[in-house]
């Protein structure tokens, strides 16, 4: 098929030796082609999934872990050698990645695990872990001279290409849901996003972006269409590997178990290859077992998993988690492969699940997360139930979005303050309420 816009005139990256389609296995050179493969029809799930090929040989020649100690680059800059881009100075001054990996305690207490650690990429920019793959997004279309870059999200990746966009001077069209947070369409609007908000579903936003970039000549973000954006979420994973190292005394250290919660599938696939690749480097021994969070108003992925199908059937989404809320997963062949390739699985939970999850987060933990991100603790709450997962294995949780982006799921969740008069009699009633301590 033709491509969206330009074909990057400038270096290409220096260890990148092409695309691979994951479908039919076709391989393409540098620069022949921007994002999927024409093998399939491309609508739905059913897309030429691409995955970008390293030279993992002359990767391992001048990168290796004692280089990575002693950049001091907290970015996903200091991982370089392992993105799609000619220069490491192409990426936006907005600096992404560096999130903390505490180890939650109390709250792994409540299940019984004794090893539990939370990745919070909350912390990012425009609070999401979807500001890594918008970083290489400004990057390459900056590096192919593309004019405009354009996104379809439910509001986490839209706010991540807005902030990078506007740390870079690069120009931007989002296409969100009408049904948005107004959080998240606030962000769009302050950094200076053009903004389309499409009266209809995120699949009907995404295929209106993928139609008017090819039309426009527009640098297509989408998640799943395009196979660079799985680059920027691996990030995740090296940055897991690599603090868990420094805890352990070592480079690099594996979770015996990561959770994160799945729409498109684009997340969870970037962490099985971000696992992947230091596993071809030599930094680590083992792939972690990954499961996919899904709530069940939003779960054509498990499905798929569960009936051993390779393409997900559509579903009607209706889940209160916006941010993995899809009718047909653009990265399917990705997620699935992540889950099946590693021995993990795929577990559902319920809204309600989800919702109650934001509070032990929060109050155990110091975690404050969207609901998407609340899904992936609720997931490991069901899997521990269902025997997935063993005390004294070392867990990992990811939060993929900060609590802000929603915050009337946070107060359905916590409650309202209690009101009072002025005076200190009330503030004595008040107290008298709460109990002991």
């Amino acid at each position: 098929m033709a491509t969206c816009g330009a074909v990057s005139r400038k270096k290409p990256p220096p260890f990148v030796l092409g695309l691979r389609c994951l479908r039919c296995g076709r391989q393409y050179a540098p620069g022949e082609l921007d994002y999927v493969c024409g093998c399939r029809p491309n609508q739905g799930s059913d897309l030429g999934t691409l995955e970008v090929v390293y030279d993992y040989a002359a990767i391992g020649r001048v990168f290796d872990p004692q280089t990575l100690a002693q950049d001091r680059d907290p970015t996903i800059g200091r991982y370089w050698p392992l993105l799609p881009l000619a220069a490491r100075a192409s990426l936006p001054p907005l600096g992404v990645g560096g999130t903390p990996l505490p180890a939650a305690p109390r709250l792994g207490a409540t299940l019984g695990l004794a090893h539990l650690y939370l990745k919070d990429d909350g912390r990012n920019p425009s609070g999401s872990l979807k500001d890594r793959a918008s970083a290489i997004a400004v990057a390459r279309a900056q590096e192919g001279g593309w004019p405009i870059v354009a996104t379809a999200s439910t509001g986490n990746a839209a706010a991540a290409l807005a902030g990078q966009s506007a740390s870079a001077g690069q120009v931007n069209v989002i296409f969100v849901p009408r049904s948005a947070p107004p959080a998240k369409i606030a962000q769009l609007l302050v950094y200076g996003s053009r903004v389309l908000a499409v009266d209809g579903s995120y699949d009907q936003a995404f295929d209106l972006c993928a139609a008017a970039c090819a039309e426009f000549g527009w640098y297509n973000r989408n998640t799943g269409y395009n196979p660079y954006m799985t680059e920027g979420k691996k990030t995740v994973a090296f940055e897991i590997a690599e603090q868990l190292g420094r805890l352990q005394g070592g480079a690099a250290a594996v979770p015996d178990v990561v959770f994160v919660a799945v729409g498109d599938g684009c997340i969870i696939g970037g962490v099985h290859k971000g696992f992947a690749d230091l596993l071809a480097l030599g930094w680590i021994e083992r792939m972690p077992r990954l499961i996919g969070v899904q709530s069940t108003a939003s779960a054509a992925l498990a499905n798929a998993w569960r009936s051993g199908l390779d393409v997900p059937e559509p579903v009607k989404a209706t889940t209160r988690a916006d941010s993995i809320s899809v009718d047909a997963p653009r990265d399917a062949v990705k997620a699935l492969a992540a889950v099946r390739e590693t021995g993990g699985a795929f577990v559902t939970v319920d809204d309600a699940a989800i919702l109650a999850a934001i509070l032990p987060l929060a109050r155990l933990g110091a975690v404050f997360a969207e609901p998407a991100g609340a899904a992936a603790w609720a997931g490991v709450q069901a899997a521990t139930q269902a025997g997935l997962i063993q005390p004294e294995e070392t867990v990992v949780v990811i939060n993929t979005g900060s609590g802000l982006k929603d915050v009337q799921a946070a107060m359905a969740a916590a409650g309202e303050p209690t009101v009072i008069a002025p005076a200190l009699e009330a503030v004595r009633a008040a107290v008298g309420h709460w109990g002991p301590n």
